[in-house]
């Protein structure tokens, strides 16, 4: 993508735009396939004028991240020559063995990170952290979706290392490292685990509260417990699918 550049270095308002949706594309936020935002949804979003988002889709465009279809709108189809070995955390699935193995390896990498978090994390990292979990409690009471407040605290905890990698790593495996995420949607939009939003709750507040006090120790063992219970609840599901047979048999 061009790097048109203003007076004193700053991106031009149509990269920046480009830009915000390219990280966006590759966070695993827009899939291949999904549609974008309407023109005048994107104006309103990042309040830059009609010209500018054109010109940032005609970017998106060249750099084969999209393509516009007439009549139907705008839709992703990046980012491009992904390589095929870090995709594990992408693809969709609907076998709960995959998202077991998904889980024991973020354990490997996320228990360190509450670790380092808690040793390395500034005050503002710490707010932005438990502003995550506010804000997942508020969605909680308001019967929203939790989905993207998940994954925000986790990529808070990663920023919090202050190691870059941890936080491109999340980056890179996207929206669909929550495992709700990807399972619905190969579901065909039904979650057949109960909802786990208050016990995920308090599981985010025990890492939180881990990571203020400043004890590596228990922020791992608060992060470890997170995910070991995740990965419990998905092979809770084993039997139940086996029932479900059971009774199509019967």
């Amino acid at each position: 993508m061009p790097k048109t550049k203003k007076m004193g270095g700053r991106p031009s308002l149509y990269v920046q735009v480009a830009e915000a949706i390219k990280g966006q594309i590759e966070a695993g936020y827009y899939a291949p396939g999904d549609k974008l935002p309407t023109e005048p949804a994107l104006i309103d979003k990042f309040g830059f004028s009609r010209t500018v988002v054109r010109e940032a889709i005609a970017a998106l465009r060249a750099d084969g991240l999209v393509e516009s279809r007439h009549g139907s709108g705008v839709f992703v189809i990046g980012p491009r020559q992904a390589d095929p070995g870090l995709r594990l955390f992408t693809s969709e699935t609907n076998k709960i063995s995959d998202i077991i193995e998904e889980l024991e390896l973020r354990i490997g990498i996320e228990v360190e990170a509450a670790a380092l978090a808690a040793v390395r994390s500034s005050p503002a990292q710490e707010v932005e952290i438990q502003s995550q979990v506010d804000l997942f409690q508020s969605l909680v009471a308001q019967g929203k979706p939790t989905d993207e407040a998940d994954f925000q605290f986790h990529m808070a905890i990663a920023a919090a290392t202050n190691n870059g990698r941890f936080r491109a790593f999340l980056e890179h495996i996207g929206r669909r490292m929550i495992p709700r995420v990807k399972f619905r949607t190969v579901m065909g939009g039904v979650d057949p685990l109960p909802s786990r939003d208050e016990p995920i709750l308090r599981e985010h507040r025990d890492i939180a509260e881990a990571i203020m006090a400043r004890d590596p120790d228990l922020s791992r063992e608060a992060m470890r417990r997170h995910l070991v219970t995740g990965i419990k609840r998905y092979r809770s599901l084993t039997s139940w699918r086996q029932d479900q047979k059971e009774n199509e048999v019967g």
